[in-house]
């Protein structure tokens, strides 16, 4: 069933374009949100700073909402970018929330990282609204999400997903269903245990190559040329911390609470993952010695610091 009329505008080509609340401006969802905007999207925005909501005065079809539940009257889709489950649930689940907020037949699209039991209680709230619920977690670096080219992992039922796909496709390049209401999110954690996993190792690696007193770019381009290469290594750390760039795209602190998530998780279905706990005993150590604030690729930086060896960087 489509929703209500006044859901809808019109866009350049006479299409119609949901019209949107977004909940949650930090480093990701500001990003994926101006590109709702700059694409034409009439957005209510909300955040529980104000700083980031500013940024929207600019479009005159955007509007800074007084809280959450404001941010998503009369929309059709209400997206939610946020630190975690117990974020997600305070705002979300309870009672008088976002959920009960929604109108009827509206769209609650959750693209946090959050557990699946949070992805399913969401879920099954929403339909018993008589909404419809979408997990479309966020996929590749901030620094993607800047430039509108996020890859999305979405679970959703299929006419639902096809509501939310332009949307989706405004605020990246690559939009992939996985199935049904909560295959998002366990992609998601799929996903992210690889990539931490990943950036955990080069960091080490990255220690070994200082310690090895072996020079930088030359190393890389052994690794990049066989089969040890991963897209950490080549997406993440070449564009910071081996740049300097430290400045959290992906925080070791969020990092951290992701592998918490996987390990919940997997506890959970009893799936054993050494290299999971290992990887978190390591954002652990980084955490309590103050880095949790460091994008994740800064491990490199924790490590050879640790070993006492110079931070590993490209030449200038």
């Amino acid at each position: 069933i489509d929703p209500p009329c006044l859901c809808w505008g019109p866009d350049r080509k006479g299409n119609r374009m949901a019209k949107i609340g977004f909940i949650g401006l930090g480093r990701m969802g500001k990003s994926m949100a101006l590109n709702l905007a700059r694409k034409g999207f009439e957005l209510a925005v909300y955040d529980i700073n104000d700083a980031p909501m500013r940024a929207f005065t600019e479009f005159n079809i955007c509007r800074q909402a007084s809280n959450a539940n404001d941010a998503v009257k009369d929309v059709e889709i209400a997206i939610t970018v946020l630190p975690g489950p117990s974020e997600l649930e305070t705002v979300a689940l309870a009672p008088g929330g976002l959920i009960d907020s929604l109108p009827d037949g509206a769209i609650f699209m959750d693209q946090s990282t959050v557990l699946p039991e949070t992805t399913d209680r969401l879920a099954a709230a929403a339909d018993a609204r008589g909404c419809h619920f979408v997990d479309a977690p966020i996929g590749r670096l901030a620094s993607h999400a800047d430039a509108g080219e996020c890859l999305f992992m979405v679970g959703a039922k299929d006419q639902v997903f096809q509501r939310v796909k332009p949307a989706l496709e405004a605020m990246g390049t690559t939009v992939l269903h996985c199935g049904g209401p909560g295959t998002g999110t366990r992609s998601k954690l799929v996903n992210n245990f690889l990539a931490i996993a990943s950036c955990q190792l080069n960091a080490e690696c990255m220690a070994l190559i200082q310690g090895f007193g072996l020079d930088l770019e030359t190393s890389l381009e052994v690794i990049h040329g066989t089969s040890a290469t991963n897209g950490q290594l080549k997406m993440n750390y070449a564009t910071k911390v081996l740049i300097g760039d430290v400045e959290p795209g992906f925080a070791i602190d969020l990092a951290h609470k992701d592998l918490s998530l996987i390990m919940e998780s997997a506890n959970k279905g009893q799936v054993p993952m050494p290299m999971a706990a290992a990887a978190r005993e390591s954002l652990s150590q980084a955490r309590a010695a103050g880095w949790g604030s460091v994008d994740f690729s800064g491990l490199a930086d924790f490590w050879c610091e640790k070993a006492g060896l110079e931070k590993p960087r490209f030449k200038e």
